[in-house]
C-alpha cells in the first residue's frame, strides 16, 4: 500500500496542497520555461517571497523520474537569498524535460544525483526565469504587525508607498546582477591623488618652472637630467605663428566625416558642446586651435588612423578602470569583469603619433630655459652604442656639424608644423606641448636629434610628416630605459629614487591614462601583438573557485 494517496483527477497544486498543506498550496508561482539550443523544457510551482521554512523542500524531476541535482538547488536557492530572511529557504517544484542522451544518470550508485550536458547554461537559464517571477510576484508581501502603542503618532502616507512607485522599482531592477558577473569598480569615480600632483612634478599646480638639463657626459638612467625651464603659467602655451594672409575654412573640414571624432566632452560640457561642436576646434593639450589643415598628405594619414581604430578597445580604454603600474613598461587595467595588462611604451607611443596627426601644426611650446647645443646633442648620441656608429661613418666630429647644418636648413618647416624651435647658432630652443601636465623623458633627446637627422624621409611629402611624427612620438612615450630603477637602491639614493617613482606613476595614471580615454584610437593590430593582454575574467575565476 502506498504511503500517499491523491485523487486521480487532482491537479499538481492540488496534491501540493494534500501533502504539504495549505500554508505552501496558498503561496505558489506557476515557472515554466523552454529553449530549443539547450534542449530542455521546465515547469513548475515555486513559493513567492511570502514564504519561508527553516529547511529547503526542492522536489526535481528530470524526464519524469525523481532525481537530486545540487548545482541546481544551489543556483535557485543564490535567487531567493535575496528575498527571503537570513537561514530561511523556499518550497521547489521543478519538472524538467532534457534529451535522455544529455543526461548522466552514473553519478551515484542509486542514480538518485545526475548531471547533464549545457548544466551550467541550462542553470543560467533557469535562474533568470525564476527571477523574473519572483519581481512579478513582488508587488504584494505579507508582514506581521504589532499594534500601536497608546499615544504614538503615525502618518497614514508613511505605512505604505504608493504602487506607482512599487512598480517603478520592479521595473528598473528586473535583470539581477548575479556575484560572478558583478562590476564593483566605476570608471567615472576619481582619486583624491589626482589633485595632489607630487612635489618634484615638472608641471605642478603651484610650479611655474620646469628644468631640463643637458650634461656633458652621456644620458643615464639612473640620473633624471632636471634643467628646462618654462615660462610663466600664461606663456606656458605658446602657439605657433599664423600668418597673416593665411585663409581659415571652415572647422568642420579639418576631419573629413567619414572619420570618427577621436576626442570626447567632458560629461559636464555635453549641454554646451550639443549646441556647438567645439571639440574640434581644441588641441589635445586644452590649447585653441589657430589654423585649419588641409594638406592632403595630413589628411591621408588621418583617415588611415582612423579606418585601423579598433572599436572594442576603444571602448574598453574609454571605460577602463586603473588598477596601477607593474613597471615603466607595463600597467594594469580593468574593464568590466576582465583585467588586462597593457603595454603603457606602445599605446603612449600612439597616442602622441595621433596627436602630432590630428593636431597638426596647432601645438604649444615647451621653452627651454637654456638652449640645447644641436652639436653636442649630437655627440653625445654618437658615443652611444645605440645608435650603430662604425669608423666606415667617418669622423663623429664631421657627422654632428652635418647634422647640425642639415637640420637648420628643415628649422623653418620644424617651426611651422611641429614647434620644434631651431635658432640660427644651432641650438634647440624649443619642443611641442602634446598634452597638459606632461614634459618627455630628456634623457632621450640626444638620441631623438640623431634619428631626425638620419630616419625620416625628407623627401616625399606624406613619409616626412610620417616618419616625423613617429620619431616624435617615440622620443614622448614612456620608456623603462629613462626611468629611475627602483630595484635594491642605495640608501644615498632611496629617497631620489622614491619621488622619481612617485613622479612617473602619478603621470601614467593621471596624465597619460587619462589621455588614453579622450584621444586614443587603438589600432586593430594591438589585439594581436601582444600590447593589450587579457589576465583574468571573473566568471572563469568563479568556476576555478567552485571546483577547488
Amino acid at each position: 500500500m502506498s504511503d500517499v494517496r491523491t485523487l486521480s483527477n487532482a491537479s499538481t497544486v492540488d496534491n501540493i496542497r494534500t501533502i504539504f498543506g495549505n500554508a505552501v498550496s496558498r503561496e505558489l508561482i506557476e515557472v515554466g520555461c523552454e529553449d530549443a539550443n539547450l534542449a530542455f523544457k521546465m515547469k513548475g510551482y515555486i513559493t513567492n517571497a511570502n514564504y519561508s521554512v527553516k529547511k529547503c523542500i526542492f522536489l526535481l524531476f528530470i524526464n519524469h523520474r525523481l532525481v537530486e541535482s545540487a548545482a541546481m538547488r544551489k543556483a535557485i536557492e543564490t535567487v531567493y537569498a535575496a528575498y527571503l530572511p537570513k537561514s530561511t529557504h523556499p518550497f521547489l517544484y521543478l519538472s524538467l524535460e532534457i534529451a535522455p542522451q544529455n543526461v548522466d544518470v552514473n553519478v551515484h550508485p542509486t542514480k538518485h544525483e545526475v548531471h547533464f550536458l549545457h548544466e551550467d547554461s541550462i542553470l543560467e537559464r533557469v535562474q533568470q526565469h525564476v527571477e523574473s517571477k519572483l519581481l512579478g510576484s513582488n508587488s504584494s508581501r505579507m508582514y506581521f504587525t504589532q499594534t500601536l502603542l497608546p499615544g504614538a503618532d503615525c502618518s497614514s502616507n508613511e505605512v505604505v508607498k504608493s504602487a506607482a512607485n512599487s512598480s517603478v522599482v520592479t521595473k528598473g531592477s528586473s535583470d539581477k546582477v548575479y556575484a560572478h558577473q558583478m562590476v564593483r569598480t566605476d570608471s567615472r569615480e576619481q582619486k583624491l591623488d589626482a589633485f595632489l600632483q607630487p612635489v618634484n612634478n615638472p608641471l605642478s599646480a603651484g610650479t611655474t618652472e620646469v628644468t631640463a638639463e643637458v650634461e656633458a657626459g652621456p644620458p643615464k638612467g639612473a640620473e633624471r637630467p632636471q634643467d628646462a625651464e618654462m615660462e610663466e603659467v600664461s606663456d606656458l602655451v605658446e602657439m605657433v605663428d599664423v600668418q597673416d594672409d593665411a585663409v581659415q575654412p571652415e572647422s568642420g573640414h579639418l576631419f573629413p566625416e567619414t572619420v570618427p571624432s577621436r576626442k570626447r566632452p567632458r560629461e559636464d560640457m555635453d549641454v554646451e558642446l550639443e549646441k556647438d561642436d567645439t571639440r574640434q576646434d581644441m588641441t589635445a593639450a586644452c590649447t585653441p586651435r589657430r589654423r585649419i589643415i588641409n594638406l592632403t598628405s595630413v589628411l591621408t594619414l588621418q583617415e588611415e588612423i582612423s579606418s585601423q581604430a579598433h572599436a572594442k578597445l576603444q571602448e574598453m580604454l574609454h571605460e577602463h578602470s586603473f588598477v596601477g603600474c607593474v613597471s615603466p613598461q607595463w600597467a594594469l587595467a580593468q574593464y568590466q569583469t576582465k583585467l588586462y595588462l597593457l603595454n603603457t611604451t606602445k599605446l603612449s607611443q600612439e597616442l602622441f603619433y595621433q596627436i602630432l596627426i590630428y593636431d597638426f601644426a596647432n601645438f604649444g611650446v615647451l621653452r627651454l630655459s637654456e638652449p640645447a647645443p644641436l652639436y653636442e646633442l649630437s655627440m653625445l648620441a654618437l658615443e652611444d652604442p645605440e645608435s650603430g656608429w662604425t669608423e666606415e661613418d667617418g669622423p663623429k666630429e664631421g657627422l654632428a656639424e652635418y647634422i647640425v647644418e642639415f637640420l637648420k636648413k628643415k628649422s623653418e618647416m620644424l617651426k611651422d608644423y611641429f614647434s620644434l624651435e631651431i635658432d640660427e647658432e644651432g641650438n634647440l630652443t624649443g619642443l611641442p606641448l602634446l598634452i597638459d601636465n606632461y614634459i618627455p623623458p630628456l634623457e632621450g633627446l640626444p638620441m631623438f636629434v640623431l634619428r631626425l637627422a638620419t630616419e625620416v624621409n625628407w623627401d616625399e611629402e606624406k613619409e616626412c610628416f610620417e616618419s616625423l611624427s613617429k620619431e616624435l612620438a617615440m622620443f614622448y612615450s614612456i620608456r623603462k630605459q629613462y626611468i629611475i630603477e627602483e630595484t635594491n637602491p642605495t640608501n644615498s639614493q632611496s629617497e631620489e629614487s622614491e619621488s622619481g617613482s612617485t613622479t612617473w606613476k602619478w603621470t601614467v595614471e593621471h596624465v597619460l591614462y587619462k589621455a588614453f580615454r579622450t584621444h586614443l584610437l587603438p589600432p586593430k593590430h594591438f589585439a594581436e601583438d601582444g600590447n593589450i593582454l587579457q589576465l583574468a575574467n571573473l566568471p572563469d575565476l568563479y568556476k576555478v573557485f567552485e571546483r577547488c
